[in-house]
């Protein structure tokens, strides 16, 4: 009697043992990548229910044995990403760990906050309205730096960001202006920053040849202190963007609207940055080249060429007319 008991222990152990290996240290491949979003507050029984259900581990039950009597530890809402083989040991310690997946969200220098919507939308971070408001509702987060800034144009620093989806339009604006604020403080930028950030915003569009950003810079700056319009482009196509009507051209009927953008109707910087400048362009509107240039126009050729005189400049115009007339 003592042996037949004696030998169901021992199956009864082999056969625990041979669930526990398959239910914690047997690997699971999902069957696809599989992305589980736990949510702050769930369970642990929730959590462990919610990955067996995703196909990421192969017992809930197993998960939660191990969970309570070796490791009752934090397991960190997130998004987690499962695309290996995984037992449930490892699956569990990334949880302990808080082995998040971001969301990688590239902004270009030169995007504006239209731009940067589209990015954070295309990442799935959420829709490009509620990205708008947040950049239209939480322009508190620069008051301090920019008393008459109506949006956070300008201040969504061009960079690669890693967000998680738990993360709130509030928190997306408020990295990206943080990451403005240590580029400021890493540059100098403490005074005068509307003026700055908004000249830099339109060096940015102007101009990605590194080496003409001052060159450029001082072109508006030697036309802001001689009374003359900027007649910067850039500018009327941003009116047109906060009007929805933007469809890749300009046509005359902008250059001659009573938008304060227009910087061809209205001298004069425009109300406020029409795009995200990074730091080389912060710099050129700080420390412009010292020219004597009014005028630039493009070479077709990726580069601009600069002129002192309006005659100098028409020969320029005629040059890039002449180019574009050959490449096609």
């Amino acid at each position: 009697m003592l042996r037949t008991v004696f030998k169901l222990i021992i199956i009864a152990v082999l056969l625990v043992a041979v669930w526990l290996a398959w239910g914690l240290w047997l690997p699971k491949h999902p069957a696809e990548t599989t992305y589980v979003q736990l949510r702050p507050g769930w369970s642990t029984r929730h959590i462990a229910n919610r990955l067996q259900s995703a196909g990421v581990i192969r017992s809930a039950r197993a998960f939660l044995l191990y969970h309570y009597i070796g490791h009752p530890r934090t397991l960190k809402a997130g998004e987690y990403k499962f695309d290996d083989s995984e037992s449930t040991i490892q699956v569990h310690n990334r949880l302990v760990a808080g082995d998040i997946f971001l969301h990688t969200v590239v902004i270009p220098e030169g995007y504006n906050m239209f731009d940067v919507a589209s990015a954070v939308e295309a990442a799935g971070l959420g829709s490009r309205d509620d990205f708008l408001k947040a950049a239209e509702q939480q322009v508190a987060l620069v008051h301090d730096l920019d008393p008459d800034a109506k949006t956070l144009e300008g201040y969504l620093f061009p960079d690669t960001y890693g967000f998680t989806r738990t993360q709130t339009m509030t928190d997306i604006v408020a990295e990206m202006v943080h990451r403005f604020r240590e580029q400021a403080r890493a540059i100098g930028l403490r005074t005068d920053v509307h003026r700055t950030v908004t000249l830099a915003s339109i060096v940015e569009k102007e101009t990605a040849v590194p080496e003409e950003r001052p060159l450029v810079a001082s072109v508006y700056v030697n036309r802001l202190e001689h009374g003359i319009a900027l007649d910067a482009d850039p500018s009327v196509i941003y009116a047109s963007l906060l009007n929805g009507k933007y469809d890749g051209k300009i046509y005359q009927s902008e250059l001659q609207a009573d938008s304060p953008y227009n910087t061809y109707k209205h001298p004069g910087l425009p109300p406020g940055p029409i795009a995200n400048p990074g730091r080389a362009s912060l710099v050129a509107a700080m420390q412009p080249a010292k020219t004597d240039y009014y005028y630039f126009v493009s070479d077709n050729n990726g580069h601009h060429r600069f002129a002192r005189t309006l005659q100098e400049h028409s020969q320029n115009v005629i040059a890039y007319r002449r180019a574009v007339a050959a490449s096609r």
